[in-house]
C-alpha cells in the first residue's frame, strides 16, 4: 500500500477519503523516455477545429464525494487534512517553480500534456470516453499539483515553448511529458521532440 493511499484511508471513513489508484504514476527513468521518445511519431500539430476542454470530461469521481482533483492533492501534498471527503488543508510545493501553498485553492491540478496539446496530437480522433481516460490518468504522471500562476503559464504549450521556471525539474517534466505521450501514442512536433531531446540530456 502506498503511503498516499495509507493516508487517504486512515483520513476518514470507508468509501469517504479519496483514494489514489495503486500502482504510483508509472515514470520512466530518462533512459527509457529517450527510448520511447525515439518511438513517437513525428508530425505537424494538428487542427483545433471542435476541440473544447468538455470533450474530455474531468474531474472523474473516486469515491463518495471525492474526485481526481481530491486524489491529486492527496498524492503530491503533505501532511493532509480532510472534511468528510473534501481536501481543506495541507501543504503543496509546486515542483514547476517551488512555490509553497497551504491552502489548496490556491493549487491547479496541471495535465502535463496539455488536453488542447493532445487534441492536436491524436486525441481528436478518440471517443469522449477514452479523452476522459486521458484527462483522469491517475497512473501515469499525468496529472501534478502546482501554482495557478505556472499552470497558466504554460497552457496548452509544449516543451518547445515552455518548460518550467525551475530548471532542476527538466529532466523529470521531459521523462513524464515523453511517458504519457507514449502510452497514449500521441505525436510530437519536430520542435517538441528537439526540445524533449535537449532536456533528456541534462538529465544525470
Amino acid at each position: 500500500m502506498t503511503a498516499a493511499l495509507a493516508a487517504a484511508l486512515a483520513a476518514g471513513l470507508a468509501g469517504c477519503a479519496p483514494v489514489v489508484d495503486e500502482p504510483e504514476p508509472a515514470t520512466s527513468s530518462a533512459g527509457t523516455a529517450t527510448k520511447q521518445l525515439g518511438e513517437l511519431t513525428v508530425a505537424a500539430a494538428g487542427s483545433m477545429k471542435g476541440y473544447s476542454r468538455n470533450r474530455f470530461p474531468h474531474w472523474r469521481r473516486t469515491g463518495k464525494n471525492c474526485d481526481v482533483r481530491d486524489s491529486v492533492l492527496q498524492k503530491d501534498g503533505k501532511d493532509i487534512q480532510v472534511s468528510g471527503c473534501n481536501v481543506v488543508g495541507g501543504s503543496w510545493e509546486s515542483v514547476y517553480d517551488g512555490q509553497v501553498f497551504n491552502d489548496p485553492a490556491q493549487v491547479d491540478i496541471d495535465h502535463v500534456v496539455p488536453l488542447a496539446n493532445a487534441w492536436r496530437s491524436g486525441a481528436d480522433k478518440w471517443d469522449d470516453s477514452k479523452r476522459g481516460d486521458f484527462a483522469n490518468d491517475l497512473t501515469r504522471p499525468q496529472l501534478v499539483a502546482v501554482s495557478a500562476r505556472s499552470n497558466r503559464a504554460k497552457g496548452d504549450q509544449d516543451p518547445s515553448k515552455w518548460k518550467p521556471a525551475n530548471r532542476s525539474y527538466w529532466c523529470q517534466y521531459a521523462t513524464d511529458w515523453v511517458t504519457v505521450k507514449h502510452y497514449w501514442q500521441l505525436t510530437v512536433t519536430s520542435d517538441e521532440k528537439a526540445a524533449l531531446t535537449d532536456m533528456l540530456e541534462s538529465c544525470t
